[in-house]
């Protein structure tokens, strides 16, 4: 059974707080300086009056209740691992799951087929996409396996002097290596004023060279692409493929 965890909330005290701040020493600046009004609060943000000690014992608490680097080891694809309830892992590590050899008899294997094809289903259903692979088993090979596919897909249309895979600068940093490593050119795209792909960079930089695009949507600054069918149309133009790094999927989908 999990032991739950109180939310915070429950641990404030009124007129207590969890650090000391020295006098100022220097000129107080006013936010009304620098931030419009509109953007200014107008009272004061309802957070949880604790200690320094509480806070830190509230979120480590919090921490264990998952799969972390600090317990144990999993593969690269924090991104999907981290936010896997305990009880996702506990099941998924049962002996029916994860001692099913590879050449038995698919005779003998349906109940964990019926999952892998029914959790296909509900990607699909999430997505909108035609089929799914379930082989990757981490982001990076995701991304990986995704290239390949692009690859191939170039290969069966003579695309053969396609090189370039565009990546925003604020991708994670195994999109570049992924790219490499399928044989392609990164080459990085600037971000705007608003934190999203920079539109104009991005036209700059297309060509029939441009293979594709790699995309984190949310992306990794936690900000949603709004003008991702822009985007999209003006990678297919050149006959490009978009592939999309679902990091965020989790948070997009709640």
């Amino acid at each position: 059974m999990i032991k739950e965890t109180p939310v915070i909330f429950s641990k404030s005290v009124e007129g207590k707080i969890g650090c000391t701040l020295p006098t100022i020493d220097v000129p107080e600046l006013k936010l009304s300086d620098y931030l419009s009004e509109s953007l200014i609060r107008s009272n004061k943000a309802s957070l949880p009056e604790v200690s320094e000690p509480e806070v830190m014992r509230h979120f480590v608490n919090l921490s264990t209740k998952n799969h972390h680097i600090d317990k144990d080891i999993f593969p690269l694809g924090s991104c999907t691992m981290k936010y896997n309830p305990k009880i996702n892992e506990h099941i998924s590590s049962l002996s029916q799951f994860s001692s099913i050899h590879p050449n038995k008899s698919d005779r003998f294997c349906q109940p964990a087929i019926t999952i892998v094809y029914e959790l296909e289903q509900m990607l699909k259903k999430i997505t909108g996409m035609d089929a799914f692979t379930l082989q990757p088993s981490a982001g990076s090979q995701g991304e990986f396996v995704g290239l390949l596919l692009m690859k191939k897909y170039h290969e069966l249309n003579n695309n053969n002097k396609k090189n370039i895979i565009l990546i925003p600068e604020s991708a994670h940093g195994t999109n570049p290596a992924s790219v490499i490593l399928a044989g392609y050119k990164p080459v990085e795209l600037g971000t705007d004023s608003r934190g999203r792909v920079d539109i104009d960079d991005l036209k700059s930089k297309i060509d029939k060279d441009v293979a594709g695009m790699m995309l984190t949507q949310p992306n990794t600054l936690g900000l949603f692409e709004d003008q991702i069918s822009e985007i999209s149309n003006l990678i297919h133009q050149v006959d490009g493929i978009m592939y999309m790094d679902g990091a965020n999927l989790n948070a997009l989908i709640g």
